[in-house]
């Protein structure tokens, strides 16, 4: 396409105003700079990124060496600086900039059809003073010697800056820029589907032997600033902090990832008792959400269908498929066809050592629907750690978490309840304070089935019996006392909300309890506990039964299954050995994504098929179809047979 026509095609696609705008402002940068008059293109006026169903962008070929980006309320400038260890262009800024826009507005863009959005008024206003502005920042940051960035690390420091001038009240604030994986001028080429590199577990020397992770959460070169702020958090546009709450110091933040289903909030967080914990442990839970809702780098998929590569794939039914009820009466999935071609991912088999095919619903779990919707994963068994080792191991004991949780509660089991006096742990103890001031009782059950893994599942309950009257927890760890203390921490992150949520949807959620189908999003299972009636479905979990001294529940697992070795990779062979001993497979997809590599960070998915996958919405619970449901209770000696239909337990779990 010629200039003249591509410019023309700017002109169609783009809003009047915003097209005037642009050219008036680059016409006077060309006045005042000449030649070295940097190029200006517009944002939020096109789909900048190109993936979406959106109106095409006319400005692709200039966006990726722009300075100047022109949006409605600012104008950005840059990327500028940085030690050229981490490059970034103009399409990665335009690219992460949109992502932070409201639901409405990235809709417009992305999904808007070929007229995309509409101008509601004369915008934006370039007045003189705001062009002699943009002149002077110009000046100032893109020639001659770059200022120094104003962010407080250096890792923040070391990256490319933008530079936002606000249209209304001229405020100039800089924030620095993480270069998208996916751009398709400065991100790293997909290597080709030749197969998976073998993932190597190697022998990591810990600090203390009751120790799962080989360095502090404040030990990394995370950017904080990068990875939260309003004009290109790669995270999301900030974080937030709960003062109020009373249990815990709560951190969060969030950011719209579009999906099979259009875009959806994702949240991540952290809940310590401390804000400056919780608030790194919430980026790393962020870190870890990025690479496991969508492939941002590595291979590019494998896609054939099961028939063609079943020698090198592992069967999706047996990792659990929907009713046949749910396929014919949900307009979002269809049944597995072992015939038609769908996406898969390499993965590594730690049982086997060999390559594995996983089908990507499976791994990524927010990606677009390529004709593999035959069911939809959840976070299940991703992790994230500073050496593959370590996110190995959290990715395997979460699902053990979940596992045991759905055998216990699907299979209504009697778990032994552990009598939080005798945890020896003065942070479980406080906890159990904490929520006794909120008017909470807390219970404690070892939720192990038929492995030997420490499993602990804690369940608030409230005294007077009014709203917000369960909640639910899980945790899994190689020691006992941190698996509580885990499921206790869970727990109080609910508490302090559950009533006035339960409060707040009381109509909604009581037609839930008259009707199951209604079960729908995760927000519902725990928040359906909230009202008392649903107290009859967990008996099994408060019905008076003896508490069990902590070391008599744990004896046996503490003296002769509790690795105590100085090395991580002894306590992943125990647990990979365990699920192995059950009759799975144990698998491992790298999900790790370039930023993460610069931060020294790993993130994986882990897969073992045949345990029970952690759903949500009613109409779309696998476990319940499982042979592993029926069977594991037996195995484990909590039953002398197998688990009839009859016996399961025909309601929603609680699990949050």
């Amino acid at each position: 396409m010629s200039a003249e026509e591509l410019m023309g095609t700017a002109s169609r696609l783009l809003p009047q105003p915003m097209e005037e705008a642009r050219d008036t402002l680059q016409a006077f940068l060309d006045d005042r700079f000449g030649a070295d008059a940097p190029r200006v293109v517009p944002v939020g006026a096109v789909d900048a990124g190109g993936r979406g169903s959106g109106a095409p962008d006319p400005w692709a070929a200039d966006r990726p060496g722009a300075l100047v980006h022109l949006s409605a309320s600012a104008v950005l400038l840059g990327p500028w600086g940085g030690d050229g260890s981490a490059p970034a262009c103009g399409r990665c800024l335009a690219v992460r900039w949109q992502r932070l826009r409201s639901r409405s507005e990235r809709n417009a863009l992305e999904t808007g059809g070929p007229d995309g959005p509409r101008p509601v008024g004369a915008w934006p206003l370039l007045t003189d003073h705001v062009r002699d502005t943009v002149a002077a920042l110009c000046e100032a940051l893109l020639h001659g010697p770059r200022p120094v960035p104003p962010a407080a690390h250096p890792a923040d420091r070391a990256l490319p800056q933008v530079t936002r001038l606000d249209l209304t009240n001229l405020l100039v604030r800089t924030f620095p820029l993480l270069a998208d994986p996916l751009c398709p001028d400065c991100g790293p080429r997909a290597r080709a589907a030749d197969g998976a590199r073998p993932l190597t577990l190697s022998s990591r020397p810990k600090p203390d032997p009751g120790t799962y992770r080989l360095r502090s959460a404040f030990a990394y070169p995370l950017p904080t600033d990068a990875l939260a702020n309003p004009v290109c958090g790669a995270l999301g546009a900030g974080t937030w902090t709960d003062v109020t709450s009373s249990t815990t110091a709560p951190v969060a933040g969030s950011v719209f990832v579009r999906g099979y289903a259009g875009l959806h909030d994702v949240t991540w967080s952290g809940q310590e008792n401390s804000f400056a914990t919780s608030r790194r442990l919430a980026f790393l839970e962020g870190l870890e959400r990025y690479a496991g809702t969508h492939r941002r780098g590595g291979s590019a998929p494998v896609v054939g269908s099961y028939d063609e590569l079943r020698a090198d794939a592992i069967d999706p039914a047996v990792c659990g498929l929907y009713s046949d009820e749910t396929y014919r009466d949900d307009p979002f999935v269809e049944p597995f066809d072992p015939s038609r071609p769908i996406p898969w991912e390499w993965g590594w088999s730690l049982r086997d050592e060999r390559p594995v095919l996983v089908p990507s619903r499976l791994v990524y779990y927010s990606i677009p629907v390529a004709g593999d919707n035959f069911v939809f994963e959840c976070s299940n068994g991703c992790a994230i750690g500073g050496c593959l080792e370590e996110a190995v191991l959290g990715g395997l004991l979460e699902l053990v978490e979940r596992d045991s949780f759905l055998n216990g509660w699907y299979g209504a089991a009697r778990l032994p309840r552990i009598d939080l006096g005798t945890v020896g742990s003065p942070t479980a103890v406080a906890m159990a304070e904490r929520a006794a001031l909120q008017g909470y009782d807390v219970h404690v059950f070892d939720n192990r089935i038929d492995l030997a893994i420490p499993a602990v599942t804690a369940v608030g309950v409230r005294r007077d019996g009014g709203p917000g009257t369960l909640s639910f927890a899980a945790a899994a760890s190689l020691d006992p006392r941190a698996a509580v203390e885990g499921a206790l921490s869970e727990v109080l992150s609910y508490i302090p909300h559950l009533a006035r949520e339960t409060t707040e949807r009381r109509a909604e959620l009581e037609a839930m309890a008259d009707d199951f189908s209604l079960v729908r999003h995760l927000k519902d299972h725990p928040q359906l506990y909230g009202l008392p009636r649903m107290a009859v479905h967990a008996r099994e979990y408060l019905e008076p039964s003896e508490a069990r001294p902590f070391d008599e529940v744990y004896r046996d697992w503490e003296r002769h299954g509790r690795p105590r070795t100085g090395d991580l990779l002894d306590d992943v062979a125990v647990v990979r050995d365990e699920l192995v001993r059950a009759g799975h497979d144990v698998i491992v997809v790298d999900q790790t994504s370039p930023e993460q590599e610069r931060m020294g960070l790993r993130t994986i998915s882990a897969v073992v098929p045949g345990l029970l996958p952690i759903d949500f919405g009613w109409n779309r619970q696998r476990a319940l179809l499982m042979p592993r449901l029926r069977t594991a209770l037996r195995r484990g000696g909590h039953r002398d047979r197998d688990l009839t239909d009859a016996e399961i337990r025909r309601a929603p779990h609680p699990f949050p």
